[in-house]
Parts: structure tokens; C-alpha cells; sequence
């Protein structure tokens, strides 16, 4: 039975959503995991009056009276409220007692309380934020999404390999290929940094890697590579490019309904915006740390949760941590040679 942890106060407006996600969860994902929600108990109790047909079996809570919040220094807070929901979630994997934990709190905190508690893996100098991108031919990852606002160059090599696992892992791509966000295809192009990390990635055979690629090849696909499967970049360029990304989908979204407002009557339109929908992907992986930590919108809704529970199951099953501590245990040995 995996064991999925889950921040009940880190939402907009938890508990309610945390435990709504949990219901759709347990009713409608396939069976084989457990969900432990840390919060406080009596606030969750009372969400969980309103869901009298859900299987108490398959759902424990865990008490934590502290709640880190959205402005509050993370590193600062982690250390000032160790009975935090986050903090005592994630201590929940690092003692071995959840396989996964899921927040839709502070971010920061989240980055902090996994890198302290959790570890990094030798060889990872920095965990990254992965965000799954919406496209037409299918999600595009890109990391870092905002964890690490200036990288070096071998940093940005080592997001490579991480983006690389997880979609061989998660999304069952054999062969990733990786691509580098820059303001132009040619080598020149960038700054010293983005120039230095094109030459080291071209050098790593242990990746695919397809070379520059430009912002609009993100979701237009290259003309030569088509789909590229993981952008790499540092947090300052990834984040700008996610928020304007959510932008980009309300105005679609916005134009269509004022134009042709029937049009959301039928269900093959509304299945196909489905495709540009966040909440399908289960928020945002941090890559890196020594175990699944899942970072959630904090105006994430309930089927944004269930899908978090979804790939918090899935990460553990394929067992995406060790991968990713047996890649770069692998690519230090190759260095060392």
C-alpha cells in the first residue's frame, strides 16, 4: 500500500479543497494507495463529515496546529514551526512513514523543509521545480519553474538529467529529448552562462540533447525536432514563462466564451481545452531531493489534488527517486573516469 501525505492546511481554501481532492481521489482512482492528512484534526474532521461514504480504512490524519504561510520567510518558517503541516508531512517521508507528500502551501517552504529534512542526492547540487506544460502533442517539462533564480551552467546540466528521468519514468518517454531555452537556435547566442551550459550539455552523451531551442518552440514544436519533452532553464526565465503561460490560457479561454459563449455547451470543445488544463497534471514535481514532493497551486481546486494524489502513486510505483539517485550516481562515476 503506497502512502501518500497530504498538506491539509497549505490551499487557498484548505481544508475544504484538500479534502475534497482526497474524496475524488479514493473514489476514483484505482486502488493501492493510502492518504494520511496532516493538518489540523478537528478543521479536518468537519470537511470530512461532509464525505460520510468515504472509506475511513484507506484515510488517516496526522495532527499538526501550525500553519506555514504564503508570506512568511521560508527557510525562517520551517525552522520556527516544526509543527507545521508542511514541516510535519514532509518529516513524514524523510522518517520513512509516507512515500510521498503533496503541498499546495508555500513553495519556498516547500523547497526548504524537503532540501533540509529530505537530503539531496550526491551528485544534485540544486532540486528543481518541474512544471508540466500543456501542448497539443502532449505535456512538455520545464525546469526549473522557480526554486533557483540564478544557476550555473553545470546546475542547468544537472536539471537535464533530472527532466530526463522523469519523463523516461512518469510520462514513458524512452529517449527525452532535451532542449535549452535560449533567445536563438546558434551557439553564440545567450549569456555566458547559457553559452557555457550549450557546450557542456553537447558534450554529455548520457543525454539527448537537440540543441537551443527558442520560447515559442516550447509549444509550437520545432520545425526540425518537432516536440521537445524537457526545456531546460534557470528559475528566473522559467517561472516568467510559466506565469505568462496561465495568462496565455485565460485569454484563450476568455476570447472564446465572448465570442461564441454556446460553443462550452458541447463536450468535445470542453474536452478539448481539457488539453490546456493544469489541474490535469497534478501540479509541479520537486526534482532532486531524496523522495516524491509534490508542489500544488495555492488556488489549486479538488481535481487539482486528485491529480497530484495520481502522480505522487505513479512517481512512487516507478520508484522516480531512485532513479534519479542512480542517474547521477552514474554520471559522477563516468566524470571521475
Amino acid at each position: 500500500m503506497i502512502r501518500v501525505a497530504l498538506d491539509a492546511m497549505g490551499s487557498d481554501q484548505a481544508p475544504r479543497t484538500e479534502v475534497e481532492g482526497v474524496a475524488l481521489a479514493l473514489r476514483e482512482l484505482p486502488p493501492g494507495f493510502r492518504v494520511q492528512l496532516v493538518g489540523q484534526t478537528q478543521a479536518i474532521e468537519a470537511e470530512l463529515s461532509r464525505h460520510p461514504d468515504l472509506d475511513r480504512d484507506r484515510l488517516g490524519i496526522v495532527e499538526a496546529p501550525d500553519v506555514i504561510g504564503m508570506a512568511e520567510k521560508p527557510l525562517q518558517a520551517v525552522r520556527r514551526k516544526p509543527k507545521s503541516s508542511l514541516v510535519v508531512g514532509t518529516g513524514l517521508v524523510a522518517q520513512g512513514v509516507a512515500d510521498a507528500f503533496i503541498s499546495a502551501g508555500n513553495t519556498g517552504a516547500m523547497l526548504a523543509a524537503s532540501t533540509v529534512l529530505l537530503g539531496l542526492f550526491d551528485g544534485v547540487e540544486r532540486a528543481a521545480v518541474g512544471t508540466l506544460l500543456p501542448t497539443i502533442d502532449g505535456p512538455v517539462l520545464m525546469l526549473d519553474a522557480g526554486a533557483n533564480v540564478d544557476c550555473s551552467a553545470r546546475e542547468l546540466v544537472g536539471f537535464a538529467h533530472l527532466g530526463t528521468v522523469y519523463m523516461r519514468d512518469v510520462l514513458s518517454r524512452a529517449t527525452p529529448k532535451v532542449g535549452l531555452l535560449n533567445i536563438g537556435e546558434e551557439e553564440e547566442k545567450g549569456t555566458a552562462i547559457v553559452k557555457e551550459a550549450h557546450r557542456l550539455l553537447k558534450q554529455d552523451r548520457r543525454l539527448n540533447y537537440l540543441g537551443n531551442l527558442e520560447g515559442r518552440d516550447i509549444l509550437g514544436g520545432h520545425p526540425r525536432h518537432g516536440r521537445f519533452d524537457v526545456v531546460v532553464c534557470d528559475g528566473f526565465v522559467g517561472n516568467i514563462v510559466l506565469k505568462f503561460y496561465e495568462s496565455v490560457v485565460l485569454l484563450i479561454r476568455h476570447l472564446a466564451e465572448e465570442s461564441v459563449p454556446e460553443m462550452w455547451e458541447r463536450k468535445e470543445i470542453r474536452s478539448a481545452f481539457r488539453v490546456l488544463d493544469y489541474d490535469q497534471y497534478g501540479g509541479a514535481q520537486l526534482l532532486g531531493v531524496k523522495g516524491v514532493s509534490i508542489i500544488c497551486h495555492g488556488s489549486s481546486n479538488p481535481n487539482a489534488i486528485r491529480h497530484a494524489i495520481r502522480v505522487a502513486v505513479q512517481s512512487v510505483e516507478v520508484h522516480l527517486a531512485g532513479h534519479i539517485g542512480s542517474e547521477f550516481a552514474e554520471r559522477e562515476a563516468v566524470e571521475r573516469a
